[in-house]
């Protein structure tokens, strides 16, 4: 019989490439994922794996395996769903992760609606990045998450993560003169001034620097920061201009000219394959859903 542990590891190994970044993510030493990856291949009775030097990779069994491990860990995600649907009513921890302007704007009304619908859940929140959360639902870490993404930069396809959208917001221009349209459109008036981007990395920094690419400039970057209220601080203070979604935009300082832009930012419910039938889940989604709709 085949162990899901080890299952998991595999799918691990085949999406991250290296025995060290599998035993990073899974919190494992490298040593233990490489004996839990030989006694796969003990149970599997075929090699999975093809050791050159230094370097591991599947053998064509091992995507193979790979394949309906997917699969396996879906219809386990759907058991637990099922069992948990026979229960009277929801008890325990419910694991949740969110990016700071979501957990600020939606998540402590969510989580009055959750206390009062089901008193027996326990929400735990944790704040942060959306493209940290996959790799957190895949290990167990978390529940659901609440993820974002943008117009330009859509969220990639994650194996074993599933997504359903939520809420639609503009993204504005922040500075401190006001600006018209050119033919290049509205960022083209930018394309001398200093920018505030989020740091390299974040789907934040890649937004905009495509939207300024697709105006016809790289931008010229002065600061990075990932809190949207502190770019708009530096805004404010004449050190550049920055692009701010609609929920971080609500009450920036006196300074800050905003100007809508048609580009948009999507909050979605992030969870692992399988598991949107869960109550736990279900009654999430119902609350958030609830939220911004209110």
């Amino acid at each position: 019989m085949l162990d899901v542990r080890r299952l998991r590891l595999l799918r691990e190994l085949a999406r991250r490439g290296t025995i060290a970044a599998v035993a990073e993510a899974m919190a494992f030493t490298p040593s233990a994922v490489s004996q839990q990856l030989s006694a796969l291949e003990r149970e599997a009775g075929v090699a999975l794996l093809q050791r050159t030097g230094r370097r591991v990779t599947l053998t064509p069994a091992g995507h193979t395996l790979v394949g309906h491990t997917e699969a396996v860990l879906a219809r386990l995600e759907e058991a637990e769903a099922d069992l948990a649907n026979t229960e009277a009513g929801l008890t325990g921890p419910l694991r949740i992760g969110a990016f700071p302007s979501a957990t600020q704007a939606f998540i402590p009304a969510a989580l009055n609606t959750l206390a009062a619908d089901h008193p027996g859940l326990e929400p735990q929140v944790a704040e942060l990045d959306p493209a940290l959360v996959s790799d957190a639902l895949r290990a167990g870490e978390l529940d659901v998450a609440l993820v974002h993404d943008y117009d330009l930069v859509p969220f990639p396809p994650e194996t074993g993560v599933r997504t359903q959208p939520l809420y639609r917001e503009t993204m504005f221009l922040a500075s401190t003169t006001p600006r018209a349209a050119t033919p290049g459109g509205m960022l083209a008036t930018c394309r001398d001034e200093p920018w505030i981007v989020a740091t390299t990395g974040t789907r934040c920094h890649t937004m905009t620097i495509r939207a300024c690419r697709a105006a016809g400039f790289l931008p010229h970057i002065r600061h990075q920061i990932d809190e949207f209220a502190t770019a708009l601080a530096f805004v404010a203070a004449g050190q550049g201009v920055a692009l701010v979604p609609e929920l971080s935009a609500a009450h920036p300082p006196a300074e800050v000219i905003l100007t809508e832009l048609p580009i948009a930012r999507h909050t979605r419910i992030a969870f692992r394959v399988g598991a949107d039938r869960h109550p736990a889940i279900v009654a999430f989604t119902c609350a958030m859903n609830a939220t911004v709709s209110a």
